[in-house]
């Protein structure tokens, strides 16, 4: 689910670690499923997860945050300086 937050966006994102292909891999249950190579070790999924959010939203890095959800699966991501329309559109054009 994505929605508007103070200067931008607030996405749910849900993570598989350890996937072996990475990348974006549609909606479940209202959060945005993200694969990543990393393991949740020493904050590197976490790392990962900024990484590929900037990249799919074409933000820099230092725009996207983890709000919640920093040791847990299912997370809560702030981008700023992008529209919910935007972002729909930018993210529905990767699947």
């Amino acid at each position: 689910m994505i929605s508007a937050s103070a200067g931008g966006i607030e996405i749910r994102v849900r993570v598989v670690t350890r996937a072996s292909r990475p990348g974006l891999a549609g909606w479940r249950d209202g959060e945005l499923l993200i694969r990543l190579q990393s393991a949740p070790i020493d904050n590197a999924a976490n790392e990962e997860l900024v990484e590929r959010v900037a990249a799919m939203l074409r933000v820099p890095k230092r725009a996207v945050s983890i709000v919640g959800g920093e040791k847990a699966r299912g997370k809560r991501v702030h981008i700023a300086g992008v529209d919910v329309q935007t972002a729909v559109k930018m993210l529905n054009s990767q699947l």
